[in-house]
């Protein structure tokens, strides 16, 4: 027997606020049924697969998350910071290399950490 990931949980102050950032970075719609002011909201990110599920609970987040998402953008890294950053995204880290590898570490509006990669054609030229 296995189990299929329907969902990742983010805890927050403010569902329907965080699951609006998280559409607008993917590119994918929230529920059809989510509303402001809901204390549950989902960003349906593959049809039928997982989905950002955001969860208000009474506490603030406190330290580094243990679980985080990396992000792997269409267009080059540095693009896709600016564009996060115009969003509402925090710069945290550079983890970029003089070479062109590495990555970024941001933070969406509630302080939840995730990380801005090279795209596939950043990573394919330099093969």
């Amino acid at each position: 027997m296995l189990s299929t990931v329907a969902n990742i949980a983010i805890d927050c102050a403010d569902a329907y606020r965080l699951a609006e950032f998280w559409s607008r970075v993917t590119g994918r719609p929230m529920d059809a049924e989510d509303r402001p002011g809901d204390d549950e909201t989902e960003v349906l990110l593959l049809p039928g697969g997982p989905a950002l599920h955001f969860n208000e609970v009474p506490e603030a987040k406190a330290g580094k998350n243990r679980l985080h998402l990396c992000l792997r953008p269409d267009t080059t890294r540095d693009e896709e910071v600016e564009r996060l950053l115009s969003l509402g995204a925090t710069f945290l880290e550079d983890r970029r290399n003089p070479d062109g590898t590495g990555w970024a570490v941001l933070a969406d509006p509630e302080g939840n950490e995730f990380c801005v990669l090279r795209s596939e054609a950043e990573r394919a030229a330099a093969r």
